[in-house]
């Protein structure tokens, strides 16, 4: 039996609760046809537009009237936790029925603890939440001490910090629940961002990218492959050129050749090639797997994707 991480990307969820409730099915089929094969399996998730919905949506009522509360970005990404599990465990039981496997799923709010001292916090550079007009952008700036960008000309938005995750707070809750045989999902949108204070974790407004978390999830699971689902069926180098070229392997030498010569989009392969990377490092006889939703079980049998290994091969 492989125990397997599998992060689930953005394409998966969809926009909306209808859109995401319908596909979320598609997810719920792919994941439990891992567990037919006889894995173990741990299921992460991105929630990029999800939390900027329900941040926004209370920032909103909020200026409608002021009696209704604000909505700090932790709170926020704990909510999305929730939402994007509810949608999840409950298609995925029902995939687990369907296939007659006898086994449970549950959502665990997942706090991912950062160090106070990245290097991210001193500059922000994800965007969350709607477009916003330079009036209102320098108004946030002043009265809320936002940081407000401008993003792709077409208005500004407020840019959070991306650390790193070094740790999980619930990784023993997460182990008990794996050993038991019941499917988990967890570090969802890349975990709620808290730093130690004492014996408190406090809760940070950043952003953990879903993959970097997703591979300390698999490293302290001491998985066997961690499998990053996205929209496209493998890694390109010479992305949108004439010469593009899907990539069956990859290495960590050759993942490392191709940053340097910027390869790879910042915003969109860069971190999954880095997480495998990460994922890699902590034991040489791991695997992982870059592919799309649909095509998880063939990429796992290596009909496609792109497999990642530690060695030279």
């Amino acid at each position: 039996m492989r125990k397997i991480v599998v992060a689930l990307g953005g394409n998966a969820l969809g926009n909306t609760p209808t859109e995401q409730r319908d596909k979320v099915k598609h997810a719920a089929k792919a994941i439990v046809d891992l567990v037919n094969e006889g894995n173990e399996v741990i299921i992460a998730h991105g929630n990029g537009p999800q939390v900027g919905m329900i941040n926004s949506a209370f920032a909103e009522s909020h200026l409608v009237d002021t009696n209704n509360p604000e909505m700090p970005f932790p709170e926020s990404g704990a909510m999305s936790q929730g939402y994007i599990g509810y949608h999840l465990q409950n298609a995925i039981l029902t995939e687990l029925k369907e296939q007659n496997l006898n086994k449970n799923v549950a959502t665990i709010i997942t706090q991912v603890e950062v160090d106070k001292n990245d290097p991210a916090f001193k500059k922000p550079s994800k965007p969350i939440g709607n477009f916003v007009n330079l009036e209102t952008a320098k108004t946030l700036e002043k009265e809320k001490q936002y940081i407000m960008v401008e993003d792709a000309n077409r208005g500004y938005r407020r840019v959070v910090p991306s650390p790193r995750p070094v740790g999980i707070v619930e990784i023993d809750i997460i182990k008990t629940l794996v050993e038991a045989n019941h499917l988990v999902i967890t570090v969802g949108g890349g975990g709620i961002p808290v730093v130690k204070q004492g014996n408190h974790f406090k809760g940070v407004p950043a952003v953990i990218d879903k993959d970097f978390a997703s591979a300390k999830l698999a490293d302290l699971l001491d998985s066997d492959l961690l499998i990053i689902l996205t929209a496209v069926s493998k890694v390109k180098i010479n992305f949108g050129k004439p010469n593009e070229k899907d990539l069956d392997n990859l290495t960590i030498s050759e993942i490392d050749n191709y940053i340097a010569n910027n390869e790879f989009s910042a915003g969109s392969m860069l971190p999954k090639v880095q997480a495998c990377k990460m994922f890699l490092q902590g034991n040489k006889n791991r695997v992982a797997l870059i592919a799309s939703l649909e095509e998880a079980k063939e990429a796992l049998l290596g009909k496609t994707g792109t497999r990642i290994t530690g060695g030279n091969e």
